[in-house]
This record gives C-alpha cells, sequence and structure tokens, in this order.
C-alpha cells in the first residue's frame, strides 16, 4: 500500500477507528514490557512554559490532557454549532428525540455506576457519562449496516448532546481551586469570540488568538480547559455558503486566470476564505490532526496500564471496574434505548427514515465506547493509582465488550428483522416517464440524469451551469431530466415558482420558465412570476387561471412525494442512471460517474 493510499485510508472513519485501536494495544503493551519504565519517564517530562509573570508548569501527560486534548473538544464544539445552525439540531421535530436520548444516556449511566459503585468511588460516576465519538463512528463502518449516513446522524447527533454534558460536568464537577482573576478573563475571552460572530468576522487568526488566550486563562484559573474548548466551538459561527461570496470568489479567480500574480493570488484566496464559514474553515484544518495525531497521541499517554504483578487480577476484582463497565455497557444501552423509545412514543420526534429500532439499539451499544472522555475523567477523578487503574481497565473492557454486543445487535437486526441498511432509499422511485416528466434529450440515450431542483436554491443546476456542462460532455449520450423539491421551510417561494413553471409547462414553454426563474432568483413574489411568465411568452389570463388549479399543486406535491421516496433531502439532488448521487455535485465528479458506469454496468438501474 502506498504513503497516499494509506494516507486516505487513516482518514476515513473506519481507519482511524483502527489507528486508535492500534496506538492503545501498544500502550499497553509498552507499558507492560521491559521498557515500562522509559513509558513512565516518558509521561513525567517536566515542561514549562513561561509568558510574562505566568508560568505553564506541567509534565507532558497532562500537556496532552489538558493542552493537547483542548483542540479536541474545540472540534467537537465547532461540530455542535454546525449541527444547530444548519444541521441535524437545526429544526425542533429533528433534535428533541437525541436530546432525550443523549440527555438519558449519560443519566443512566451515571446511576448504574453508583448503584454498582457508588460505595467505593462515588466520585467516579463521572467515567461513564461519555461517549468517544471518532470510535463510535468507526467502529459503526466496522460492524454496522453496509449503508448507514442516516444512523451516523443520529448517533452522532446523540454523541454531540452527550459530549455536551460530559465537558460541563468536567468543568463543573472536576475542577478545584478556581482562582477568580483569570476565571473573569477567561468569561472575557468568550464574551470576546462572541462579539467576533456578532460581527461576522470572516478571517479566522482572530479566532484562534482569543482561543489561545483562553485556553491559558482557563489553565490558570483551576477549570479544566476542555469546557474551555466546547464553548469556544460553539461561540464560532457556522453559516451555510451564499450565492454572492461564491459569485465574488469566482470573479477573483477569473482575474488570477487572466493576470496571475501574487497580489491577485492573495486576493482569490481571500475570496475563496469569505465564502466559507470560520467555523467549516477551522473544523477542516482541524478534523484530520485532531483524529491522526491529537487523539491518538492522548491514547498512547492514557491507555498505557501496568497490568502485571496482579495488578490485572486486582483489577478484575474490583468493583470499580465492574461498575465502569456496567455504566458504559448496559447503561448506555438501557439509558439510550429508553430515551429514544420514550421521545418518539411521546410524538416529540421521529426516527430518521430508513433507521429501525434494531440500529438505534446497535448504536447505543456502541455508544459505551467511552475511551476518551472516559479515560480523561479516571485522570481527573481518581487520586489513589490502583482506583484509576481499576477504572481505566473497566473503560478498556467496556470498548470491547461494548463493540461485540453491538455487532450482536445489528446481526440479529439485519437477520431477525431484515434492517440491511440505515439509510435513505438510493433508487429514483417512480422511474422517469418521458410522457410526463420534463425532459431535455433522446429517450433511447445512454445516460439518465434526474435532478430534483428548488427556483430558489443558488447551486442548482441552471444556476451553476452544471447541467449545460453535461450535455455539452456526453452530447446525446445523456438526456437531462428535472422534478421538483421546494424547501419551504428555506425556501418560502420555491412553491408557487414551481407551479408556475407547471403553468408554463401546460403551454409548452416549462423550459423558458424554467431558466427566467433560475435569472431572477431574487425575484419569485406572485407578482414576479407573472412578469416572468410575460417574459417567457405565456398568454397570463391562461396562466393566472393555471397557478389556481389543484392539479397542478398536486404535481409540484406528486414530485416532493417521489424525492422523499428516492431519498433526496436537499437541493440539487442528482440521480445518474437511477442511482441517487452522493458526494460533491461539481460538473467534473459527475460526468467520472456517468463514465465509471459505462464501465461498470452494474451501477447502473433503470431511470
Amino acid at each position: 500500500m502506498s504513503v497516499v493510499s494509506l494516507r486516505e485510508r487513516l482518514r476515513t472513519e473506519s481507519g482511524a477507528a483502527l489507528l486508535l485501536l492500534g496506538v492503545t494495544v501498544a500502550a499497553l503493551v509498552w507499558a507492560n514490557s521491559p521498557f515500562s519504565g522509559a513509558y513512565e519517564h516518558l509521561w513525567e517530562l517536566p515542561i514549562h512554559v513561561d509568558v510574562g509573570d505566568l508560568r505553564f508548569d506541567m509534565d507532558l501527560h497532562h500537556w496532552v490532557n489538558d493542552g493537547l486534548m483542548v483542540l479536541f473538544f474545540f472540534v467537537v464544539g465547532l461540530e455542535v454549532r454546525q449541527e444547530l445552525a444548519i444541521g441535524s439540531l437545526r429544526q425542533r421535530s429533528q433534535r428533541l428525540v437525541p436530546l432525550v436520548a443523549g440527555t438519558t444516556g449519560v443519566l443512566v449511566p451515571a446511576l448504574v455506576f453508583l448503584a454498582v459503585a457508588g460505595h467505593a468511588a462515588p466520585g467516579g460516576w463521572g467515567v461513564v457519562v461519555g461517549t468517544d465519538t471518532a470510535f463510535l463512528l468507526g467502529v459503526l463502518a466496522l460492524v454496522g449496516p453496509a449503508m448507514s449516513s442516516q444512523l451516523r446522524v443520529l448517533l452522532l447527533t446523540l454523541s454531540v448532546v452527550d459530549d455536551f454534558l460530559a465537558v460541563g460536568i468536567i468543568g463543573v464537577v472536576y475542577s478545584e481551586d478556581v482562582r477568580l482573576g483569570a476565571l473573569l478573563l477567561a468569561v472575557a475571552c468568550l464574551g470576546v469570540l462572541w462579539l467576533l460572530g456578532r460581527m461576522r468576522e470572516w478571517r479566522s487568526a482572530p479566532y484562534v488568538v482569543v482561543v489561545v488566550v483562553l485556553w491559558g486563562a482557563t489553565v490558570q484559573a483551576g477549570v479544566h480547559p476542555s469546557i474551555a474548548g466546547m464553548l469556544a466551538g460553539l461561540l464560532v459561527p457556522a453559516l451555510a455558503t451564499e450565492r454572492a461570496d461564491v459569485l465574488q470568489a469566482k470573479s477573483l479567480f477569473r482575474d488570477y486566470w487572466q493576470s496571475p500574480s501574487a497580489s491577485v493570488a492573495r486576493n482569490a484566496s481571500a475570496g475563496l476564505a469569505r465564502s466559507i464559514s470560520v467555523n467549516h474553515r477551522l473544523h477542516e484544518a482541524l478534523r484530520g490532526p485532531v483524529s491522526l495525531v491529537v487523539v491518538p497521541v492522548f491514547a498512547l499517554a492514557n491507555a498505557g496500564v501496568d497490568l502485571r504483578g496482579g495488578a490485572l487480577g486486582d483489577a478484575l476484582g474490583s468493583v470499580v471496574t465492574w461498575g465502569v463497565v456496567a455504566g458504559l455497557v448496559v447503561g448506555k444501552l438501557v439509558g439510550i434505548g429508553l430515551g429514544t423509545w420514550a421521545a418518539v412514543r411521546a410524538r416529540l420526534g421521529t426516527l430518521p427514515d430508513g433507521v429501525g429500532p434494531g440500529s438505534v439499539l446497535g448504536g447505543a451499544a456502541l455508544s459505551g465506547i467511552g475511551f476518551t472522555v472516559s479515560l480523561l475523567v479516571v485522570d481527573l477523578a481518581f487520586d489513589d493509582p490502583a482506583v484509576a487503574q481499576a477504572a481505566t481497565v473497566g473503560v478498556l473492557l467496556a470498548m470491547v465488550i461494548a463493540s461485540l454486543v453491538g455487532w450482536v445487535v445489528f446481526t440479529v437486526a439485519r437477520v431477525r428483522f431484515g434492517e440491511d441498511s440505515a439509510d435513505l432509499p438510493m433508487a429514483l422511485s417512480p422511474a422517469v416517464d418521458p410522457a410526463r416528466d420534463h425532459v431535455k434529450g433522446d429517450d433511447d440515450a445512454a445516460h439518465t440524469v434526474v435532478e430534483y431542483l428548488d427556483f430558489e436554491c443558488p447551486f442548482c443546476a441552471r444556476a451553476t451551469g452544471m447541467g449545460a456542462e453535461l450535455r455539452a460532455h456526453f452530447g446525446d449520450r445523456v438526456r437531462y431530466v428535472v422534478r421538483h423539491l421546494p424547501l419551504t421551510d428555506v425556501h418560502p417561494h420555491a412553491y408557487l415558482a414551481a407551479v408556475a413553471a407547471e403553468a408554463a409547462h401546460r403551454q409548452g414553454r416549462f423550459w423558458a420558465m424554467h431558466d427566467e426563474l433560475f435569472a431572477h432568483q431574487s425575484r419569485l413574489e406572485p407578482g414576479d412570476l407573472r412578469e416572468h411568465a410575460a417574459a417567457a411568452g405565456l398568454d397570463l389570463a391562461r396562466f393566472d387561471a393555471d397557478m389556481a388549479d389543484d392539479a397542478l399543486h398536486v404535481r409540484v406535491r406528486d414530485d416532493m412525494a417521489s424525492a422523499r421516496a428516492s431519498g433526496a433531502r436537499g437541493t440539487p439532488t442528482f440521480f445518474l442512471d437511477g442511482v441517487r448521487h452522493r458526494g460533491p455535485h461539481d460538473a467534473r465528479t459527475l460526468v467520472a460517474a456517468l463514465e465509471a458506469n459505462e464501465l461498470d454496468p452494474a451501477r447502473r438501474r433503470r431511470s
């Protein structure tokens, strides 16, 4: 395997999980080898940094746990902000089920631990409240359904709630000797981050500087910096990409293409950065280093438990070990399972399309992989090395048992209940009907591209010119079909625009109206639609009558129903030769996918 292919493999969720597992095993082997002394001395290495009168004096182990791991929690905070702003936590119906299940997935494990080991280590309940998101998603890729993107979204949302509560617990419960002056400085830094977001500051450097100061203030205050990382990530704004910013970046890049120079390249680079929110840019820059460096280094520093000299037997005989195992394995399964059932039963929301109860339980079992957060709390909660060692063994045992239980549950769900997938449908339904659908190209063309579009969507094919590029590349070997998917929750004018296009179709002017609507996306009020109809050459009296015809509204709603049945949830969504396309939808990517279908006909379905 080449270095490039290995790097790409490690960037996948399953690859990152295998890397983390390998590092964990390496830490255990090293700590139990003749070179265990070197392992201990490495992490006890003192490192101090002086900044003026301030001194940060910690050993390497604490620099990893209190320094590097802030990046991990900062990335978690960025993800939470994305989910709240534009993701799965944006709508009430989408967030209540994982919010309830995530909360019970924290409370029940804590209660289970206290019931089993509370008399021996009452302060250890925080060990079992967190879930390792990276490990969870990686193991899901290994043992879960082959197609599980919808389950992944649910589990990611659950773990976001879980981690948010866990970090709050760490910051409040496991912080001691808080110093007020430094704490006030940390609060001021949070205020500056909020102001930067309100000012729509697009450059990342100011945020990075403030976060570094925030970290230092939190350390000096005696509060665990994990909470600072999480809160900082939550305050970095995440916004959907605006079409105007993309067009501006395109214009700047054209300037560079016409006059390549350092100053023009700098302007083009700044334009590209402005078109993407600072949250997404920081997340993209940090996600790889955090999963491939920060978390593995943390595992190397914390998973090395010396089990020689009867230590393993002592740990297996300790009630703390089994309290941790019971809390993570049983508590997470029961807590998340019951929380999900209760939320759905109370009609607070629904499970994502394609996700069955067996998949939910399988994911709940995998949530018992605490690892990162659990090991961090072990380091904070226990002063007695023997108790800390027993808890660490419990975390490692729970990781193995939870993975096996998850695999068994997924297998039973697949064999007994037919839950082969936890994903949206992939096949176009119904197939293209030239007598009904809006088609450009020959009926016997080699390829069919179906686009579900929204006339207010700034990135649909007519707006980007992508559809024209496909036809220019394939010529008469491709036919292009459009169906309606007005996103009424974000584009209030899209539905009536779709009806207007269907009214134009009755006069044989669908494509003319299609082009008019996309050319004037900012003017789609009812009065504007009449102007566009006139520009498209329609009889306005007939247009007005058709706009009030229920049959056209039914026609648009039928397209929306077909989108749901086919797995389309946003625009644009493309189906290539009858199969939903996932990933980037630029012209070059779609051309490559269609050409791959020519080489592998098994990838195609009749459309």
